[in-house]
């Protein structure tokens, strides 16, 4: 097991910085070789130097009791997991449903150092009564990545956490793409200044978050390309607008030829600043999911497809792609998928083959053949 840096000493035990950056406190029990590890590991030295103080001056005072790290609980230590971490602040507010709801109030209360891998499969199976397969993964991902921050603080030896594929369920939804004729269809039945964000999503693959901050100097007509660079996620109703959800989601989608035309004529109707939203809300803030869905249900009912969500559309573009002959590499691009392997992989691959990929989906829109 790795150490982290060697240990420095204080005028009482000793502290070291561990491989999660985090800090250790430790000292030896007078007059015995018991080592006692703090109940916690904290964010700065300072910190830990603090709690050998502490302990110091109450073993001078006469009312020193040794701590034992094993008596912290799960909720403890989740809590100041969760107050230590960078995160979004979607990200956050979904952490926090999610321990809430389907970590503490279920095993929170239990010592971190007796949640075993029989308390583990016990909980997971538990969950199936409260929640869908979606949460249930999350849930298990979530203690799986707190549990394994418990071993990288040498909290407890090895991860509980082993049960198979449990973060990864089977989709609740299997959408089935669009056809052209239903996507014709709901463009028709959608107000005239939202039919191009229909087409935006479905030929260019974009999430719903990114179309929604999308504006109009994103859009660089001349290169051919949408410049991803931000979106928007609501917490608490609010609008926060951030980077997209991974480093591969920052990205330059070709537009396919027969869509730029639709694009300029979007922007000869409703002109404004380059910093302008390209399909704001009536009052010009971003546009929900609630307010968008108030036109997309009827249309979607008049295309015969009451079960198509907006993010649908984009399985429906990379299924376009797919049937044009993308490579998974081109798809991932498209969609600002990866993993660090297919990302050094392909990367080179994708940049070239971009704009031929965009002229095939054109191809299959107008009919044309090559």
């Amino acid at each position: 097991m790795t150490t982290g840096r060697a240990p420095k000493r204080s005028s009482f035990g000793t502290i070291r910085k561990l491989p999660s950056g985090r800090y250790q406190a430790r000292y030896t029990v007078p007059g015995t070789d018991k080592l006692i590890n703090a109940p916690m590991t904290y964010t700065t030295k300072g910190d830990a130097d603090a709690w050998l103080r502490a302990e110091r001056s109450a073993r001078e005072r006469g009312t020193w009791r040794p701590a034992e790290s094993s008596t912290q609980t799960l909720r403890d230590y989740a809590e100041r997991w969760l107050a230590d971490r960078k995160l979004k602040p979607s990200t956050r507010k979904h952490y926090r449903v999610v321990l809430d709801k389907f970590i503490l109030d279920q095993i929170g209360d239990r010592q971190i150092a007796k949640i075993d891998r029989i308390t583990v499969r016990s909980w997971h199976a538990d969950l199936g009564r409260v929640t869908g397969p979606v949460y249930k993964a999350h849930a298990y991902r979530l203690l799986s990545t707190i549990m394994q921050s418990a071993v990288d603080d040498e909290l407890i030896t090895t991860s509980p956490c082993t049960l198979r594929n449990a973060g990864a369920p089977k989709p609740d939804h299997e959408p089935e793409p669009a056809t052209l004729d239903e996507l014709a269809t709901i463009v028709d039945n959608m107000p005239e200044r939202y039919r191009l964000l229909v087409h935006l999503a479905a030929w260019c693959a974009l999430r719903y978050g990114e179309l929604a901050e999308l504006r109009r100097k994103d859009v660089n007509l001349t290169a051919g390309v949408i410049r991803v660079r931000r979106g928007v996620t609501w917490v608490d109703g609010e609008a926060i607008v951030g980077p997209p959800k991974s480093k591969a989601g920052i990205r330059d989608v070709a537009i396919p030829p027969h869509v730029i035309p639709l694009i300029k004529d979007h922007q000869r109707k409703h002109p404004g600043l380059d910093e302008a939203l390209l399909f704001p809300a009536p009052r010009g803030a971003h546009m929900t999911h609630q307010r968008f869905y108030v036109w997309w249900r009827p249309a979607r009912e008049a295309a015969g497809r009451p079960d198509l969500r907006v993010h649908d559309l984009r399985h429906t573009g990379a299924t376009y792609a797919a049937q044009n002959g993308a490579t998974l590499a081109e798809l991932m691009h498209r969609l600002g998928h990866s993993t660090p392997q297919t990302a050094m992989r392909y990367q080179h691959a994708v940049a070239q083959r971009e704009k031929a990929l965009a002229a095939k989906l054109s191809e299959m829109a107008t009919g044309a053949t090559s």
